[in-house]
């Protein structure tokens, strides 16, 4: 038995080094703070890492892992705690989510522009725009991690983007390939 236990905690802390950057980014994505999406992670895994057994049979542990992510931050937010997508001051957010190539502060400009413009999405909108073009998982995927429909992630998505298309700053970046 403390073999097959050892085993299953050397198994989940695996998951979560290997996992760790991609569950940040996402929940930096859906929080707007550094500090919220480490929470939000931490809280995650530890639902997770009680039931790491049922977890690791899943057919997609991952996605698994993401729609507890995706239903404790629904959770907080029903709750009306307020966000903020865009980093404050003295909370740079995730390194790893600069651009990599180009001019940087013309890229850091875009992202902020970005960032700000995803904060006024609404919720769903948000989730559906960040997992289906950020994480780049596909409609089906998306909707499992939503627990809603497919169809729901198409007109939320949609209704998403076509917000963000509205906003000029954004606008600019697309019809002049980013700033360069």
């Amino acid at each position: 038995m403390g073999d097959r236990k050892q085993a299953g905690n050397t198994e989940f802390q695996a998951f979560v080094i290997g996992r760790w950057p991609r569950l940040m980014r996402t929940a930096f994505l859906l929080t707007g703070e550094q500090h919220a999406a480490e929470d939000l992670v931490q809280s995650t895994l530890e639902q997770v890492y009680v039931a790491w057994r049922r977890v690791a049979s899943a057919d997609d542990p991952e996605a698994y892992v993401r729609r507890v992510m995706i239903n404790a931050h629904a959770r907080r937010y029903r709750r009306k705690l307020r966000e903020f997508l865009a980093p404050r001051d003295d909370d740079p957010g995730p390194a790893h989510e600069i651009a990599d190539t180009g001019d940087r502060i013309a890229q850091a400009d875009d992202r902020h522009a970005l960032l700000k413009a995803l904060a006024e999405l609404p919720p769903r909108q948000r989730e559906a725009v960040v997992l289906r073009y950020w994480e780049d998982l596909t409609e089906t995927q998306t909707a499992e991690a939503m627990g809603c429909s497919v169809g729901a992630v198409k007109s939320n998505a949609a209704k998403g983007i076509a917000k963000l298309r509205a906003i000029p700053e954004l606008a600019d970046m697309v019809t002049h390939g980013g700033r360069k």
